[in-house]
């Protein structure tokens, strides 16, 4: 059984370094070595959420990804990687800062569990469920090719307003990332049905055990989404 956890990253520190250390897990399994204490700066950061996927038997962090809220003193991921080549992204972010926005972010996913649909699918439609908690009236996000599609299919949409049309090559030359935005992740007008019926089915049931199927088949997933700390806005 998988169990995911919704929460604020400043208030749960040892679940924030059990993510860090299955993330650098999977990076070093991947060959990358080089991961910098810098790049854990959001454990810290009181506008960060995140959500965790544990082995219910073993507690072990086995995928996870970040919601980071947009503030002036806390830059988006995302604008720190895309102010590298195109400056507009600060005024992009602005933009959409007023009625509040965040950044799905640092999504990763072990080897060990890949195959099930638990990252690409099911963790990603958990992250956008807890945007109406947040409070959000809107997603960015930066996606590589594959994510590409899953992503609009859930809602996004892609923004142009920076890069080539919303294209870049980040990290690299060889790689083509695009940014992408979510404009109504309250009411999703723009995702296919089934991922729209999924994602309100959870907010309705923010505290649930459900059979989940994936490719491999049935198991049974444990959400935990209620976050208890929600108000950021007291912050900003």
């Amino acid at each position: 059984m998988f169990k995911f956890k919704a929460f604020r990253a400043i208030d749960d520190p040892e679940r924030c370094q059990n993510f860090v250390q299955g993330h650098a897990d999977v990076l070093r399994q991947y060959g990358v070595t080089k991961v910098t204490s810098s790049n854990n700066d959001w454990m810290k950061n009181p506008f960060v959420y995140v959500i965790t996927v544990e082995l219910q038997e073993t507690g072990e962090i086995v995928s996870g990804l970040r919601i980071h809220i947009a503030h002036p003193d806390y830059p988006l991921p995302m604008e720190l990687a895309v102010s590298q080549v195109d400056h507009k992204i600060f005024g992009l972010v602005r933009e959409y800062g007023v009625h509040g926005t965040g950044e799905v972010s640092g999504l990763w996913n072990s080897k060990s569990i890949s195959g099930y649909g638990v990252g690409a699918v099911l963790l990603i439609r958990a992250g956008i469920a807890i945007a109406e908690q947040l409070k959000l009236g809107s997603l960015l996000a930066l996606v590589a090719e594959y994510t590409l599609m899953p992503s609009l299919k859930k809602g996004f949409e892609i923004e142009e307003g920076v890069g080539n049309s919303g294209t870049f090559f980040y990290p690299k030359l060889d790689l083509v990332a695009t940014s992408i935005v979510m404009k109504d992740p309250i009411n999703l007008p723009l995702a296919d049905k089934d991922e729209r019926d999924f994602i309100h089915m959870l907010r309705k049931n923010l505290q649930t055990t459900r059979t989940e199927t994936g490719p491999k088949g049935d198991f049974l997933v444990e959400y935990d989404l209620v976050i208890q700390n929600t108000d950021w806005r007291k912050d900003v």
